[in-house]
């Protein structure tokens, strides 16, 4: 009788324990049963005939919205490019292209890549792919990418047209591994400060920064900006790797947490090498996520000084579920905070759309100019962990200096001649017809960079170019934009002939945001007052 007794009392705890989970569970399942009901009912009675693939895809898009605005769904098609971009690499013929003018046009071959090997050029331009003409077709980029990627080790044969060559050029290409280098430059400001920008947070990150860092300390960096603008995030964990060079062992930099996800931290696993470094981090309003942990932490720990404007606010931490058909939906399972407690994550109260335009209400009330009209609760107020320097979160990561956008030299026109890609097929065009003249005039960057100037006749016939592309001209807003038009003209060149880091060298000539981080290194008082808040 004892035993019965005993049983039965902890059968009643097991039931009690169960029903929360059964009862849960039958609910799911009679929402789930109702949501197949009205697919069958669809399919079966439906006036007309119905893709019931699309129905099931905007059926989970649709929830997922509702949930949060980073949970989506990944159609299957997507899913390998996604991979691609996050693993650092794709399986292809490595080159950089542009459609010009309906030709496929080879910015550059990828240096160690296949198409390198056997004998591509720039300039090359493709006219048949498997001997199937893709020249005056109307292809696309996407078209382009899908005939050139493929399988590592298997074959492509690409015709190209090439000046001063009479017959068309036969290149029998065995794919491979390319990479997909994430950091887009770096290089030294002067005989003390180095600068490396990062696109994005990929599995190769930490190899690309390590590379160039040390090389940058071999010519005696001392000091580093560390350029995020526009990062839109990656690989959380690269973040995490990377804070690794500036940290002493042990160190915090990142916890998450979530209703079904227990709280995890994340800490420095070993002695960095760039403890004694100092730095400055640049954001924007595009610097988002693995930007974000990693800007916060730097922060959080009065390591280094945060420069320029709030960025994105996206503080939800992301998982992937594959799905039977090979699509995946990437789901949110935590937040993520910084050392101090911060959560980052904005507001998404307000439906996705008003979610999506809140950079937009940014702009329109003044925030990328004044950074008074940021405001924020004290209720969101955090103290730094060393000199508790009050930050914010609730919103993304505040600078700890504010640098507003440089519209100097911005006009309709010049926008025009940007968003509407004229800017760029000018420039393709003209390297394409000087590369050789240019080549021999400059055969380093450095003379380049002292002697190449654009002229009037230069620019004026970027004007006449731009007006048979349909954009009417304006004196006035020329001549408004002239320096800025001819500084970008200066580094899309530089960037056809090197590559992307001397692009960057040029413009960031006349960039605020990076000549503030250099004023910022030349005054130690004032580096590290800021970094005590006094």
């Amino acid at each position: 009788m004892k035993i019965n007794r005993e049983l039965s009392r902890w059968g009643g705890w097991v039931l009690l324990l169960w029903l929360p989970g059964l009862v849960q569970a039958q609910m799911f399942s009679e929402q789930a049963f109702k949501l197949n009901r009205v697919l069958n009912l669809v399919s079966s009675y439906y006036v007309d005939s119905v893709n019931e693939e699309k129905l099931v895809e905007t059926a989970i898009m649709e929830m997922l919205k509702d949930l949060d605005p980073h949970s989506v769904y990944i159609p299957s098609d997507e899913v390998r490019r996604m991979n691609d971009e996050l693993s650092g690499n794709f399986e292809g013929i490595g080159i950089q292209f542009n459609v010009l003018y309906d030709t496929i046009l080879v910015i550059s071959p990828i240096p160690g890549g296949p198409s390198e090997k056997v004998g591509m050029r720039a300039g090359d331009r493709i006219i048949e792919i498997d001997y199937e003409q893709v020249a005056g077709v109307g292809i696309s980029t996407t078209d382009v990418q899908d005939r050139l990627m493929g399988e590592k080790g298997t074959q492509v044969v690409v015709t190209v047209l090439r000046r001063g060559v009479d017959e068309p050029i036969h290149f029998t290409i065995t794919r491979d591994k390319i990479p997909i280098y994430s950091l887009d430059a770096a290089y030294m400001v002067n005989k003390r400060v180095g600068y490396v920008k990062l696109n994005r947070f990929s599995i190769t990150t930490a190899d690309e920064f390590d590379d160039a860092v040390d090389e940058m300390i071999e010519k005696g960096m001392q000091d580093l900006v560390i350029d995020l603008r526009g990062n839109g995030g990656g690989v959380m964990e690269v973040a995490v790797d990377l804070l690794d060079r500036f940290f002493p062992e042990r160190r915090l930099v990142l916890y998450m947490e979530g209703l079904n996800t227990p709280r995890k931290d994340y800490f420095t696993t070993r002695g960095g090498s760039l403890t004694d470094t100092r730095v400055v981090v640049m954001l924007d309003e595009g610097s988002a996520s693995a930007s974000e942990i990693m800007a916060g932490a730097f922060q959080d720990w009065d390591r280094g000084i945060i420069l320029g404007r709030r960025s994105f606010g996206k503080g939800l931490v992301q998982r992937l579920f594959a799905l039977p058909d090979g699509s995946m939906m990437r789901l949110t399972v935590a937040r993520y905070y910084t050392p101090t407690g911060r959560s980052i994550q904005k507001p998404y109260d307000n439906g996705f759309d008003a979610y999506l335009s809140e950079l937009y209400s940014r702009y329109t009330r003044g925030e990328y100019l004044h950074a008074d009209s940021i405001s924020l609760p004290d209720s969101l107020m955090f103290q730094t962990l060393k000199s508790g320097r009050k930050v914010y979160g609730g919103g993304g990561i505040m600078p700890d200096i504010f640098v507003p956008a440089d519209t100097v030299g911005f006009s309709d026109y010049y926008r025009d001649l940007i968003q509407r890609g004229i800017l760029n097929r000018f420039i393709l065009d003209y390297i394409d017809t000087h590369r050789k003249s240019l080549r021999k005039q400059y055969p380093d960057f450095e003379k380049f960079d002292r002697n190449f100037r654009v002229g009037e006749e230069m620019m004026e016939n970027l004007v006449s170019y731009a007006e048979k592309d349909g954009l009417p001209r304006d004196r006035e807003q020329i001549d408004q934009s002239r320096e800025l038009i001819g500084l970008l003209m200066k580094a899309l060149i530089a960037r056809d002939l090197w590559d992307t880091t001397e692009y960057f060298r040029v413009v960031n000539q006349v960039d605020p945001t990076l000549a503030k981080a250099v004023d910022l290194f030349q005054d130690n008082e004032l580096f590290s007052r800021i970094l005590l808040g006094n």
